[in-house]
């Protein structure tokens, strides 16, 4: 009970004001934000091939950035989650009861730090880091999932603000030592799965 008071004494307000705008808005803008929510996250799962498909006619070192941004990934999604399970935070829909987008999770679905903005965050800052071209699509993407899951009502403001921080945090470590795994894409090079590492 305490955490949850703490949790909507920090931004309550404003998580309440966006789910009441949420809710004057257009059906169809609230449907498109709810899929966006929902299956946006294929988008950097399809960001994340074309940066392989593209580190291919370069370096070593970025294609070894790009074939380690999926495990960047999962190791951010289990960072964030263990300090989701240390936190017990309620969703703040459970907790205020107000009309939202999405129907509210069930209790014990914890809400504090976002997973979503985590993987997004986390895939936003690997990509960024391996491909600038991409990562122009990345980062704005990850923003507006974050965003997303204030809109439908599932986080608070600093839910997602949180995730967003704690998976770019993990990833821009593990992106940059992933690097030193160029000279083992060398040899694939030189290797039958040369096709998986160069383009030529």
């Amino acid at each position: 009970m305490l955490l949850a008071s703490t949790a909507t004494s920090i931004d309550g307000d404003l998580y309440t004001w966006i789910t009441e705008l949420a809710q004057r808005s257009p059906a169809a803008l609230d449907s498109a934000v709810r899929v966006w929510s929902d299956y946006g996250l294929a988008l950097f799962a399809l960001l994340m091939l074309v940066s392989w498909w593209r580190s291919r006619s370069t370096g070593p070192a970025r294609t070894a950035m790009a074939l380690g941004t999926p495990l960047v990934v999962v190791a951010a999604y289990i960072v964030n989650d263990l300090v989701k399970s240390a936190f017990h935070e309620q969703r703040p829909c459970q907790t205020l009861h107000v009309l939202t987008v999405e129907a509210c999770p069930a209790l014990g679905d914890w809400s504090f730090p976002s997973n979503h903005a985590a993987i997004a965050a986390a895939a936003a800052m690997a990509i960024w880091l391996t491909d600038r071209r991409l990562g122009a699509i990345a980062v704005p993407a990850a923003l507006l999932m974050a965003a997303s899951r204030v809109w439908i009502g599932v986080h608070y403001p600093h839910d997602v603000l949180i995730g967003l921080v704690t998976g770019a945090l993990v990833a821009w470590p593990l992106t940059i030592a992933a690097r030193r795994c160029a000279p083992a894409v060398v040899r694939l090079r030189e290797s039958p799965l040369r096709p998986l590492v160069a383009n030529r």
